[in-house]
């Protein structure tokens, strides 16, 4: 039986840091990335009455406890809900792809961007996975992949040899010659 005073293990599933205020109890706390603590009930329960409060528990924060989620949520959450890493990571290689579509459609936030770093890092080589991330969440995972890959100097060729030389000269200059009416620019003659 879940009382006030609880204690319940809440992860921040985010690559960011989350954060929320509650002032009825003059509590502010930070979650770093995949950091978790024992929060109680009570604080759990007022964050999620003040104002964002339930997207940053549904969408950013992830709750084990079955009986906390069901007193704060009213209801199950979506399967996405307790995603990992390594759960994202087999979905893209080896499920379906309406079982990805599903994913896509009722993950929440942080799932979503785990899928997204997921799908370059891996890199994610299904093509209609690819799409779908495109059309559900706007990220061109294939353009991501190709500037991931881009050389530093913006050229295609191999540059080890070059010794840390970022610039390479493409043409030779132009000669800029000062005429003696201090023109900088001389016509040719035209005779």
């Amino acid at each position: 039986m879940i009382t006030k005073d609880s204690l319940i293990k809440v992860t921040n599933k985010y690559n960011g840091t989350v954060g929320y205020d509650v002032v009825d109890l003059g509590v502010h706390r930070n979650f770093y990335p995949n950091e978790s603590k024992e929060i109680t009930f009570d604080e759990l329960e007022k964050l999620s009455f003040t104002p964002g409060g339930d997207i940053i528990l549904k969408d950013f924060l992830e709750i084990t406890d079955k009986e906390a989620i069901m007193k704060l949520f009213s209801q199950e959450p979506e399967p996405e809900y307790h995603y990992t890493k390594e759960d994202v990571k087999k979905l893209m290689q080896t499920g379906t792809l309406d079982q990805f579509l599903d994913c896509l459609d009722f993950a929440p936030e942080s799932v979503k961007e785990i899928i997204k770093d997921m799908a370059v890092e891996l890199p994610l080589n299904d093509i209609a996975k690819r799409q779908a991330i495109q059309e559900k969440l706007g990220f061109d995972v294939t353009r991501a992949i190709e500037i991931k890959n881009t050389k530093y100097d913006g050229g295609d060729e191999d540059n080890s040899g070059d010794y840390g030389r970022i610039n390479k000269r493409r043409t030779a200059p132009i000669k800029e010659a000062i005429a003696p009416s201090g023109r900088r620019y001389k016509p040719e003659n035209k005779e």
